[in-house]
């Protein structure tokens, strides 16, 4: 295969991945606490029983921005936005411990509160668990109270607590089921320890942090590279024709 028809190849399908994590990114400008995925490309030399005369490119994810985003004002009980450093622990479908930043949460009809995706919001010993009740309360600890049925007016009950931690950030990732876990290297034997220092506010969500304008911009800049790309791949199969057309003359 001619080299230049390889470089062009392999740059153009670089630059489709890298619109992929812009694209999402973009996609997911108004999800509740998302955290934007950074892209970047570098070029790697070709090695083997040869000189490593070309390199080409190669399109990586090599992290997320952790960056809070902004607090929105909702009036919701049922809606708390971590404020500052830390994240929210929920259980997923496969038992595991994740973490998040999208602070929605529903009351099912067995009294579990889960996010709106379904995953199960972690209290100081497991699932928070609501009884029947008329008012809800979500204190700047996390702490949950409610009014029971049929209680007094001013009476408050605590039932639980939101798990709250928060692990250092250079030891998260981000998974493809967009949860925040450790990175394999980071794992702990057991759960995360809950922060005593961490607080949330209620009645309000925090909005994703993605830039659409910078978003949409990184986009038509691939784009551009994109159709460089194909022109490459273009005048290398000219070329071939070319020269084959000049080996039949000869």
């Amino acid at each position: 295969m001619d080299k230049s028809l390889y470089i062009g190849m392999s740059g153009a399908k670089q630059n489709m991945l890298a619109q992929q994590a812009h694209a999402n990114n973009l996609a997911n400008v108004n999800t509740t606490g998302f955290k934007k995925d950074f892209a970047q490309a570098r070029s790697m030399p070709v090695f083997g029983e040869h000189h490593p005369t070309r390199a080409y490119a190669m399109t990586e994810r090599p992290g997320t921005d952790f960056t809070p985003g902004s607090l929105q004002q909702t009036g919701r009980d049922l809606d708390v936005a971590v404020e500052g450093d830390g994240w929210l622990a929920v259980q997923n479908q496969q038992g595991e411990e994740v973490l998040t930043r999208s602070g929605s949460l529903q009351v099912d009809v067995n009294g579990i509160v889960r996010l709106t995706s379904g995953e199960a919001v972690l209290g100081n010993g497991g699932p928070v668990a609501l009884p029947p009740y008329e008012r809800l309360l979500v204190g700047a600890d996390g702490t949950i109270s409610i009014k029971p049925v049929g209680g007094p007016a001013d009476q408050l009950v605590e039932v639980d607590r939101l798990k709250l931690v928060n692990p250092p950030q250079d030891a998260l990732m981000k998974g493809d089921d967009g949860f925040i876990r450790r990175k394999p290297g980071e794992a702990l034997d057991g759960p995360e320890a809950p922060d005593a220092d961490a607080r949330v506010v209620s009645g309000y969500l925090e909005s994703s942090n993605v830039n659409a304008v910078e978003e949409m911009i990184a986009n038509l800049e691939l784009s551009r590279q994109f159709e460089m790309q194909v022109k490459v791949m273009q005048r290398a199969d000219q070329n071939a024709e070319s020269t084959a057309r000049l080996l039949q003359n000869l």
